[in-house]
């Protein structure tokens, strides 16, 4: 039997995550589908489980990763930490809710950081922006984040050239400069970014925003999200394969 598997968020056009698994089930001759499921609002989720009784495993992405936690039966304790799931394992009628990006963000970041990067920048607080926290937190890097407006550090028309100075590592968890959206990208006074700087975009389509080509212009070390989406896509096979 076909095993389903799927992604929810809205929108989804830009996801390369179906493309992803598809390959990947073409590749190793898995009799398994992956879709896509665009849902609007969260509160059509278990409408989607009844309609699709066989699905064994979800990823979530904007903008449920919070709020899909109360529509679900168990949840990790480390994603419940942080109030926020991209995975979810369906088995036996239950819902099992997982954080599969701290595991993508960390592996692909430990490898791009020199001393210096000792500081950070999180442009953003949503979902996304708590797995960054996370792994921030392990590596005993400190941040502030940044919002337009609501529970932030700092607005983003308070940087100013010491704060950039100071803060060499600075990571976009917005969704601002993804396709089809690509000449976006977040509001930060790019005229200050040097050589010193990481800058690290959670966005992966297009592979190259405009935030990370400021970077380069500057001089900045870029990373896109692409690795850090294949990392924690291959995690959440792990789980859904996993005995749990």
């Amino acid at each position: 039997m076909t095993r389903e598997f799927g992604l929810i968020g809205y929108p989804l056009e830009h996801s390369f995550s179906p493309l992803y698994f598809r390959e990947k089930f073409k590749r190793m001759g898995i009799d398994a589908r992956y879709r896509p499921f665009e849902l609007r609002f969260i509160q059509d989720f278990p409408n989607l489980l009844t309609g699709f009784p066989t699905l064994e495993g979800l990823n979530v992405t904007i903008p449920h990763k919070t709020a899909i936690i109360n529509f679900l039966d168990e949840v990790d304790i480390v994603a419940e930490k942080l109030g926020a799931v991209n995975c979810i394992k369906i088995k036996d009628g239950k819902t099992y809710g997982y954080n599969t990006d701290i595991i993508g963000f960390r592996e692909s970041l430990i490898p791009l950081l020199k001393p210096h990067h000792d500081k950070a920048l999180i442009l953003g607080n949503g979902g996304a922006a708590k797995a960054v926290k996370h792994v921030l937190d392990e590596l005993f890097i400190p941040y502030l984040t940044v919002v337009r407006r609501g529970d932030g550090d700092i607005k983003y028309t308070s940087l100013d050239p010491e704060i950039i100075f100071q803060h060499t590592i600075i990571i976009n968890t917005t969704p601002l400069g993804m396709s089809p959206n690509i000449e976006g990208m977040p509001p930060i006074p790019y005229k200050f970014i040097t050589e010193r700087h990481l800058l690290y975009d959670l966005v992966y389509n297009p592979q190259k925003t405009q935030f990370l080509k400021q970077g380069e212009e500057h001089g900045a070390a870029v990373k896109s999200g692409l690795e850090m989406l294949f990392t924690q896509a291959e995690a959440g096979w792990d789980i859904w394969n996993s005995g749990h």
